[in-house]
């Protein structure tokens, strides 16, 4: 029997890996953030110093790389045994993130990482191309989104809150350009699934989102 799937697609900052998570633990299913896969690889980049037009170097290190992931109260991932999550939400590593994963060759390296968290009882994929890509076949699928200035707003209070300095005007050109890179970019660009439940989260708290992705999966 086939492992169920529920993707949760959409651009950055929505509320995809809350409303993922809370998911999985009312389900009791497995977790995937595959946008902390990309931006874990981001983080290894930038630990050896590798051109990031080179492509066949970055596939090396990403092929070398090892990932574990805790889904507990927070979301903890490991690199090579490294616990890195403090460096995942940082807008550096989320620029980097979206730039090598344009690039075909990386995206093919990844994606049976990926595939592979398909277990028993079932799995909560979140990302940017779970239900086109990823696990087309799918289930549920939703795609979740929110207007770009929420979304920065969003972003510009995370930061405050770990006394990081922030722009917000300079957090939403930041998110205008990496939408439109994701949107346009020829490796799997960021889009709704034609099979997927639309969500606007701009103005929805997120225990109403749950409950809506629930309501699909029941």
């Amino acid at each position: 029997m086939q492992v169920p799937v529920l993707t949760i697609d959409g651009p950055s900052g929505a509320g995809k890996g809350t409303v993922s998570r809370l998911v999985a633990k009312k389900l009791g299913w497995n977790y995937l953030d595959s946008g902390s896969i990309y931006r874990s690889l981001a983080i290894a980049l930038q630990e050896t110093s590798v051109d990031l037009e080179n492509s066949s170097e970055i596939v090396k290190v990403a092929q070398a790389m090892t990932l574990e992931f805790d889904c507990g109260d927070e979301l903890i991932v490991k690199l090579n045994g490294e616990d890195i999550t403090g460096q995942l939400g940082l807008e550096s590593t989320g620029n980097i993130a979206s730039r090598i994963a344009a690039l075909p060759e990386v995206r093919q390296v990844l994606l049976k990482k990926q595939q592979d968290f398909r277990r028993p009882p079932g799995l909560v994929a979140d990302g940017r191309d779970m239900g086109t890509v990823v696990f087309p076949d799918a289930e549920n699928k939703v795609f979740l989104t929110a207007s770009a200035l929420k979304r920065a707003e969003r972003r510009y209070k995370q930061l405050i809150e770990k006394e990081i300095d922030a722009n917000l005007a300079r957090i939403i050109n930041e998110i205008e350009v990496r939408d439109r890179r994701d949107m346009e970019r020829e490796a799997s660009p960021l889009t709704m699934a034609s099979d997927a439940l639309y969500i606007d989260s701009s103005d929805m708290a997120i225990t109403a989102v749950v409950e809506e992705v629930l309501n699909l999966i029941r």
